[in-house]
Formats: structure tokens, C-alpha cells, sequence
């Protein structure tokens, strides 16, 4: 299944220790999937080793996309392919201006600039257009056009460096984008102005999959589906009603009946 992101039995250890014990997941495009689950479940570990990080060892199971098993490639013919990974903690890099950096990474993505492009038979990137859509959305997401010369995320807020990571992803419009608890830490206001822009590429040639604690961004998401991992495994799965019930009961219900130990943090959604 070409149109879709299909993780089958995958296993993923840290430092030996096993974190994901088996998911299996299928998102496709034109859907927008939800993960929720408690602390340590191995939601950001699922993340990780879907883009390839080597600190994360993938120790059974694969993922498609696209006819291809993505745990095959490096992380940035991975991205090439049209995943994308918002990170829960991004990286400052001093001396990168943002700009070029968006720039250099949608021409790695393309495949070049100019009238002929990367010579692969890719898109080229037309500068204009590249400022242009960079302008829209920076507005988009209300940050300051400022931001496009200041370095990658140096001395950004918490807030700012949440947006920039979407501010990447609105322009380089990946096929299949993993939002790694891109909510976390923001106020209703963000919330709503990034859920707006992931909502903005909403469409049959992208998927979503959104891993949060809350259910505050999925009123604004509206996810297709909504999963519940815990222990390292998805436990159910549901509409966005279970996200609902997740907020009002907390994960002590679910916790009980797989006979797991509920802490005083897991009884509830923060």
C-alpha cells in the first residue's frame, strides 16, 4: 500500500532495554492519527526510530512507505521519501539563519534550484516562491519575519521553537509528518495556531501522526483515529471520542484492566 505509513511488529530497544514491544500501525494519507498514552509508554521512542535516530535500535518488525522499508535508509533519504519529524525538544544551532536553513532543506528535498532543478526530474525551487511562502507562513504561525534571518531556534522560547519546528513542515510539505508532542508546553493560543497550520496541509496527499499527552490540540486536529499505547504497545484504538474519555477518566481504568501498576500521575490527563 503505496499511500500509506504501515508499521508492522516493530520492536525498538534503548541501551538494551526493549521501550516498543510490537506496534502495529497503518496511517494513511489523507488521515491524521493521534497517539496518547502515559508517561514512558515509548510514544517518543516510536517517533525516534520511525526517522532513524541511532540511539534507538530497531530489533524486529518494518515500516513502509511508499513500497519502500524506511528502517533500510538514512534519516535523510527517509526525509527525501517525504516523512517529517517535529521534534518534543528542538536543537538550537547557532550560526544557521533560519532562512537557509528552510532553504537548503527543501533543495535537498527537491532536488535543487533553478531552471533545471536537481536534474533528477524533481521540482526546482524557485527562490521568489520560496520567500513568498516563507512570509505566508511565518503570518501563519505569528511569528515575525524577524525570525527568518535569526540563527535556528537560538534564544527562542519554548513556544517559538514548537512553531519553527512547523514553520519547517509547512515548507517542505512531507507526505507523512510525525508530530512528536509538538503541543507540549504551549498556551491555548499556540495550540490553536499550530493546529491551524498541521490543518493547513490537511488533504489527500498528507498524513499526520500526532503523538500528545493532551486533548486540548485534538479538538482543533480532529483526528481520524485516536490510539492508546502503553508499555510499549497500542492497547486501543478508537475515534476522537476516546480521546474524550481519556480526559475525563485518565488512563487508571485501562491501566487496571492490563493489570498494570497506576501511579498517581497515570490516574489522570494532565
Amino acid at each position: 500500500m503505496t499511500d500509506a505509513l504501515e508499521i508492522r511488529d516493530l520492536h525498538v530497544s534503548v541501551e538494551g532495554k526493549a521501550i516498543v514491544k510490537g506496534v502495529d500501525l497503518t496511517v494513511r494519507k489523507g488521515e491524521v492519527h493521534a497517539i496518547m498514552g502515559p508517561n514512558g509508554s515509548g510514544k517518543s521512542t516510536l517517533a525516534m526510530a520511525l526517522m532513524g535516530h541511532p540511539k534507538y535500535e530497531v530489533t524486529r518488525g518494518e515500516v513502509l512507505f511508499k513500497g519502500q522499508n524506511v528502517l533500510e535508509l538514512e534519516p535523510e533519504e527517509r526525509a527525501k521519501l517525504g516523512l517529517f519529524l517535529a521534534f518534543q525538544y528542538p536543537l538550537e544551532i547557532s550560526g544557521v539563519p533560519l532562512s537557509r536553513f528552510l532553504l537548503q532543506a527543501l533543495k535537498a528535498r527537491l532536488g535543487g534550484e533553478g531552471e533545471k532543478g536537481g536534474g533528477n526530474g524533481q521540482p526546482k525551487v524557485d527562490f521568489r516562491e520560496f520567500r513568498k511562502q516563507l512570509k505566508e507562513s511565518l503570518k501563519l504561525l505569528r511569528l515575525d519575519e524577524s525570525f527568518a534571518t535569526r540563527y535556528l531556534n537560538e534564544g527562542f522560547s519554548g513556544g517559538e521553537k514548537k512553531r519553527c519546528e512547523i514553520l519547517q513542515m509547512l515548507m517542505l510539505k512531507p507526505e507523512m509528518a510525525i508530530l512528536d508532542e509538538t503541543d507540549s508546553g504551549l498556551d491555548i493560543d499556540s495550540v490553536k495556531v499550530v493546529a491551524a497550520a498541521v490543518n493547513r496541509l490537511r488533504g489527500p496527499d498528507f498524513g499526520c501522526l500526532a503523538i500528545t499527552h493532551y486533548q486540548r490540540i485534538l479538538n482543533y486536529l480532529k483526528p481520524d483515529v485516536v490510539h492508546v499505547m502503553v508499555d510499549g504497545r497500542i492497547v486501543r484504538s478508537g475515534g476522537p471520542e476516546l480521546a474524550q474519555e481519556l480526559e475525563e477518566k485518565g488512563y487508571e481504568p485501562i491501566l487496571r484492566e492490563l493489570g498494570l501498576e497506576v501511579s498517581e500521575a497515570e490516574k489522570g490527563v494532565a
